[in-house]
């Protein structure tokens, strides 16, 4: 009976400070199955990265890939923060240094070329002669991956063109999926060909893995707070006997010497690349969850400006802190961290009126918000531009709202993902700003 090991890590978004710990137990675990003669593979589900983390943004992404190469991945696919998180440049450049394969089977260039640096899957041969045949893919985002020069496509529709290879040329099937749980099961359903289905993209965790149908289904949380393994036994005739999963507490694994050290020494590294001065103030602008100030007007004025609308919307969340003196790109990220980018729709005065409305429930501004790109504690208050309000009455730009007229209007785009004004904002046609976060146009508001 073959044993082989699998793997598994995902939705790390830059949290590196679990990163040493994760690397010696990975090692470790390593060397003990080569010295037991077993297989072991280690994959990567996606979203490794997030330009949080001052190390991830300043080398956009390659010094995460140098953590991947020192750990000896065998594969990854890519996730949303990979692909939609970096200029065109960036992620086509990412991987350039890669020591292991990137698995992507519904992502090309706009001529409908497969990426120079990806291929759609591997096949994968272990000593005793079985057939691995790994294939990746990321969430269909295929609206703003077209604003940045790529092409997203269908997974279902790319896997059952490429299951077909598959099963011409493996023995078991491994499918690495940032498409999150939903899609994950529906792949078990229509796809029993699938063995594991190694998870990722909405943050699920399964202790034991989960069956779902023909598929076993391991998935590790986020953040490195779970490392998932997988155990397959395959018989002499290529068949798996038995699979099995686990996750690894991050609590549980062996304390790293110095990873205090190593730790603090990511964030020194990125910090000190982001030292470059943007602007001097000449007076500190302070920021404040429940009130505007002119700090929080400033971006939201750079932000109507940017997207040359009619009128602009913000939270006050967005601000993490003051700014104060000489203010460089650390500083920027410090108090911005968020990957959101301005959005565009057009509205009639009558919509607009019930957004406005809707903005002003104090119940929303103490609202939490986990994902969507947010990276703060609570929405805080609304801040406006080219908005006023007098004796009851909505102007825009200082005539007075038209219910029949239509109106611009710009918001950051975590608003119209279908969790806030949905009645409205749901069905609307919206126009995205990339490849720019809120943080590069503050920087463009400073610096003119």
């Amino acid at each position: 009976m073959e044993k082989i090991h699998l793997y598994h890590t995902n939705d790390v978004h830059s949290h590196l400070e679990q990163w040493p710990r994760i690397q010696q137990f990975l090692k470790q675990k390593r060397e003990q199955h080569i010295q037991a003669n077993e297989e072991v593979f280690l994959f990567d589900i996606g979203d490794f990265i997030d330009r949080w983390h001052p190390l991830t943004d300043a080398t956009m992404g390659r010094e995460n890939i140098h953590l991947l190469n020192e750990s000896q991945y065998t594969a990854i696919t890519i996730g949303n923060n990979e692909g939609v998180n970096l200029p065109h440049v960036a992620l086509n450049h990412l991987y350039d240094n890669a020591q292991f394969d990137v698995l992507l089977a519904n992502f090309y260039h706009k001529n409908g070329e497969v990426p120079e640096w990806a291929q759609p899957y591997k096949i994968y041969q272990t000593k005793a002669g079985t057939k691995l045949g790994v294939i990746g893919l990321t969430a269909n985002f295929s609206h703003l991956y077209d604003l940045l020069g790529w092409k997203c496509t269908d997974p279902f529709t790319e896997l059952k063109k490429w299951i077909v290879h598959l099963k011409e040329q493996a023995d078991i099937i491994i499918l690495l999926s940032h498409l999150g749980l939903p899609d994950d099961e529906r792949m078990a359903d229509e796809f029993p060909e699938l063995d594991v289905i190694l998870g990722a993209h909405t943050h699920h965790m399964f202790e034991k893995g989960k069956l779902s149908n023909h598929s076993l289904i391991g998935a590790a949380g986020k953040f490195g707070y779970y490392v998932g393994h997988i155990t397959l036994d395959v018989n002499q005739q290529k068949t798996i006997q038995n699979k099995k999963a686990v996750l690894y507490d991050f609590e549980s694994l062996p304390i790293v010497e110095n990873e205090i050290e190593q730790i603090q020494l990511f964030l020194e590294s990125g910090k000190k690349m982001l030292q470059s001065k943007v602007t001097t103030l000449d007076k500190p602008l302070e920021s404040s969850l429940f009130q505007a100030t002119e700090f929080s007007q400033l971006l939201c004025k750079a932000v109507r400006e940017w997207s040359g609308t009619d009128c602009a919307m913000i939270n006050a969340g967005l601000l993490l802190g003051p700014l104060s003196g000489d203010v460089t790109e650390y500083d920027l990220l410090s108090i911005c961290p968020h990957p959101i980018n301005p959005s565009v729709v057009e509205l009639t005065g009558e919509e607009l009126a019930k957004i406005l409305a809707e903005s002003m429930n104090e119940t929303l501004h103490h609202r939490q918000i986990k994902g969507l790109g947010f990276r703060g504690t609570v929405l805080g208050v609304f801040v406006y531009d080219g908005i006023q309000f007098h004796s009851g009455s909505i102007f825009v730009n200082n005539k007075k709202l038209d219910s029949t007229k239509t109106y611009t209007l710009a918001l950051p785009d975590m608003f119209t993902f279908g969790h806030f004004f949905k009645e409205i904002l749901l069905h609307k046609q919206k126009k995205y700003l990339l490849p720019e976060f809120l943080r590069d146009i503050l920087k463009w508001k400073l610096q003119n």
